[in-house]
């Protein structure tokens, strides 16, 4: 069970992408069940890859009345990002990152990254995602990760809360939409299998 409390939670302040106001990020759950899609960077290209496959649910969300919203940890990118198409749903920024730090999204360092972001896993996405068009650059903050958080209409109860253990970690579809109580009709993208042999240029992390 997660031990989150919403009405501290919801007080921190979100910029919304399109029109520059800031919200309180408790407005976005008042009067509908949310998907929050915390990513890493909007120019990280294993983040676009997430992002383009959890937008595969957005119909499916909307139909129940449910909202997806993506946030990121700072301005950078988000221009790009968003003339990318990667994500299907509204978009914010966490300027003070203080959801990120509320939620548990930890930040890597120096030393640690490097290992993390050459994971296998990592390495699979990554390969995925230059396989369908997605690339990605190295700007803005390497260091944060990201995760999800769902909560019920109202704020009643947090019904996912899933944090990154590694830069490449994000929840199945299917994992979601059980959160949620709904089906979907949608195919998850399969990550190609990256031999330990095999050299791969890594465009990202």
């Amino acid at each position: 069970m997660s031990s989150i409390n919403l009405t501290s939670l919801g007080a921190n302040q979100l910029k919304n992408t399109t029109t520059g106001e800031m919200v309180e990020i408790g407005s976005l759950w008042r009067e509908q069940a949310v998907v929050l899609f915390f990513l890493r960077r909007f120019g990280c290209q294993v983040c676009r890859w997430m992002a383009a496959e959890v937008s595969k649910l957005e119909k499916d969300l909307k139909a129940h009345g449910i909202a997806l919203v993506g946030i990121g940890p700072e301005e950078t990118g988000v221009k790009e990002f968003k003339d990318g198409g990667f994500f299907k749903g509204d978009i914010y920024i966490d300027e003070m990152k203080q959801c990120y730090k509320d939620l548990g999204f930890k930040r890597y360092n120096a030393i640690n990254v490097v290992p993390a972001a050459m994971g296998k896993k990592v390495r699979e996405i990554a390969s995925k995602a230059s396989a369908e068009g997605i690339q990605g650059n190295f700007s803005g903050d390497l260091l944060q990760s990201g995760g999800m958080l769902i909560v019920a209409k109202g704020g009643e109860k947090v019904l996912l809360h899933f944090i990154q253990k590694s830069p490449a970690d994000n929840p199945p579809l299917e994992e979601i939409t059980k959160a949620l109580g709904i089906s979907a009709n949608v195919q998850a993208g399969e990550k190609p299998q990256v031999t330990e042999g095999s050299i791969c240029k890594i465009r990202q992390e």
